[in-house]
């Protein structure tokens, strides 16, 4: 849709951590006026979405990883600890929060990232170009109709100031709003759990432990309590970590499928990459899964006994972490090679086992449970088995049945707390916006994986033939199947920072320069011409140095949170554009190729911007941002 006359309108659908870096950075990015609606259906979520809204994430809920790898900034790695220590707003803390100084290394209460994300996306939008306006708006997406260029959006008890445009929708309390292009940033999705279906109403049965019911169910139980807490990962920990901290001396169950429990990070421990070689072996024909299997296990020991050769002060727990991120860039490869029913399975299979292996939980949280594990007699026990029922019991207690051909036995428990995970199979996705995306086929469920949605390098949602659906970009957990065969991230994907902080740069700039080449009446030169990208990487040997130093200027106003920096970094941009001349790939016919060169140099920006091969540090140093290390405090 094009709105004449109007400033171009960009609708971010979920305003928790994905939505509100992406408006972050869009705020960043923009040149020229932009209207950014940022609409979340849950008022609670804004800012913060499941993982750190407060009223689910009591105090005692801290960051799985160290406070120093929380910043919303890949580029300024340590942005969130220099805000806890210096600006945030302490006197509703409890004492031993406020008066504690953050480390890099050290913990931070997950509830105060609510308000950390608050700050910065104020600090954007007082620091956006003239013209560029952010609306926050209540309300619920419920469908989506192609129109033009863009997208009529039917949004459910819409509530917000400054909107205009709007006509009225087809059923009472809706609206349609346009929207020259969309970002659904919508979070996870539960998966309602088939073994709990007698008891889901039941008031001993918390589906949600990060709700404000489930936090009240935890801490308002009864000390002597047993409890059942279905799955090992570091959710569950929370729970635990929950009980036990308020004194909990009853039966604690942590049941797991896997009988995975997740590694302690050291103290010292620090982000870090190391570069291994390709595992050639996992390279070979593909022979069934048990022989893929033996194989895989052969060439991960063999990969960590490397790292522990070649690095001896990488501590032995992390070793494992440090393996599985850099076979990351091989992994795609190897996928290739596997059966979508059989990669499906080993998916389903060892999910839990791939996340342990690729993150692990800070002391704060681990220690009170292996405390409680090791302690003769203690209260946490794990259980190794799959949940075949939970139902209730006259005793108005609940039972847990296991499989029998796991533990086979059943647990009486006062409590039983479901960490069942989320739905990543988006075919089984119950929501409105959801159903009408894949019904209308503007969105189709990952075919390789099952897992999210099938979208294209810039995340831009494809449909059934794999072409781009239209102005709709997706961030964060539905490009976890595209994740896992694109680059080889797989882990913990519901909450993985890492890859939300890389797609909300990369969608934030796509967008922004697809705007812009549509005002400039460019819009369909990648279309006519795809090559004129490639000239980043094969340029004429007397445009190198010209095209490295645009880059550079790109990289860091793309980095830079001061409007009269990136302006003035612009200029710059511009007039070393114009020094490299026109674009050789392009006929000579086609009008401003310095825009189009722009809009080259952007991407290749983008890409040392996402550059996982490096730490942040690292990263920082290579592009020369700002100071790399300035002290904490």
């Amino acid at each position: 849709m094009s709105r004449t006359g109007a400033r171009p309108r960009v609708l971010v659908v979920g305003a928790g951590l994905a939505g509100t870096a992406t408006a972050i950075r869009l705020l960043h990015f923009a040149r020229r006026p932009l209207e950014i609606v940022l609409l979340e259906r849950r008022p609670d979520y804004r800012s913060a979405g499941v993982a750190y809204h407060r009223d689910g994430n009591p105090w005692d809920h801290v960051f799985n990883i160290q406070a120093g790898r929380m910043s919303v900034f890949r580029e300024d790695v340590l942005d969130f600890v220099h805000w806890a220590n210096q600006e945030a707003d302490r006197r509703d803390w409890p004492q031993r929060w406020a008066a504690r100084k953050f480390t890099e290394q050290g913990p931070a209460p997950r509830r105060i990232f609510q308000d950390y994300l608050d700050d910065r996306l104020a600090e954007a939008r007082r620091e956006s170009c003239p013209g560029t306006v952010l609306v926050e708006a209540d309300g619920e997406a419920l469908a989506m109709d192609p129109r033009g260029r863009g997208f009529e959006v039917t949004i459910g008890h819409l509530c917000a100031n400054g909107l205009d445009g709007l006509r009225p929708g087809p059923l009472p309390d809706t609206k349609v709003l346009g929207a020259d292009h969309v970002v659904l940033a919508t979070g996870l999705e539960l998966k309602e759990p088939p073994f709990a279906a007698e008891v889901a109403g039941h008031p001993s049965f918390v589906r949600n432990p990060y709700s404000a019911a489930g936090v009240r169910a935890l801490t308002r139980l009864r000390p002597d309590a047993t409890v059942a807490i279905v799955g090992s990962v570091l959710s569950a920990y929370d729970s635990a970590g929950l009980l036990l901290r308020n004194g909990h001396t009853g039966r604690i169950h942590l049941i797991s499928k896997s009988g995975t429990i997740f590694r302690t990070y050291p103290d010292t421990h620090e982000h870090g990459v190391v570069r291994l070689p390709r595992p050639e072996t996992l390279l070979e024909p593909y022979r069934g899964p048990e022989e893929f299997l033996a194989r895989a296990g052969a060439a991960w020991r063999a990969a960590c006994s490397t790292v522990r050769e070649q690095h001896p002060g990488i501590a032995p727990v992390i070793v494992s972490e440090r393996v599985a991120k850099a076979w990351e860039p091989y992994l795609p490869e190897i996928i290739e090679r596997i059966p979508t029913d059989d990669l499906r399975r080993l998916l389903d299979e060892f999910a839990t086992t791939i996340a342990a292996l690729r993150v692990g939980a800070v002391k704060y949280t681990m220690a009170v449970i292996e405390h409680a594990m090791r302690t003769p007699d203690g209260p946490v026990e794990l259980v190794v088995g799959k949940v075949r029922a939970i139902t209730p019991a006259r005793s108005g207690r609940l039972l847990v049945s296991l499989a029998p051909q796991h533990d086979g036995r059943t647990l009486e428990a006062d409590l039983v707390v479901s960490n069942f995970g989320r739905e990543s199979d988006y075919a089984k996705v119950d929501g409105p916006l959801w159903r009408d995306l894949l019904r209308k086929g503007i969105a189709v469920p990952h075919e390789r994986t099952g897992r999210g949605l099938e979208v294209d390098a810039c995340g831009t949602l494809l449909d059934g033939d794999g072409r781009p659906a239209g102005p709709v970009s997706t961030v964060g957990v539905p490009r976890e199947g595209d994740e896992i065969v694109r680059h080889g991230r797989t882990g913990a994907f519901a909450f993985n920072l890492a890859a939300i902080k890389n797609h909300s740069v990369s969608v934030a700039a796509h967008v922004v320069e697809q705007l812009e080449l549509r005002q400039e009446g460019l819009y369909d030169i990648a279309a006519r011409h795809p090559h004129y990208r490639s000239y980043a990487s094969n340029p004429e040997e007397a445009d190198r140095a010209a095209l490295e130093e645009s880059v550079v200027l790109e990289v860091r106003r793309l980095a830079t949170r001061e409007r009269r920096e990136r302006e003035a970094l612009d200029s710059r941009l511009i007039a070393s554009i114009h020094s490299m001349g026109g674009l050789p790939a392009l006929p000579a016919d086609v009008s401003r190729p310095d825009r189009l060169m722009r809009a080259v140099v952007n991407r290749v920006a983008v890409e040392r911007l996402n550059d996982v091969s490096v730490t942040p540090r690292q990263l920082r140093r290579q592009l020369g941002i700002g100071n790399v290390d300035k002290p904490e405090g």
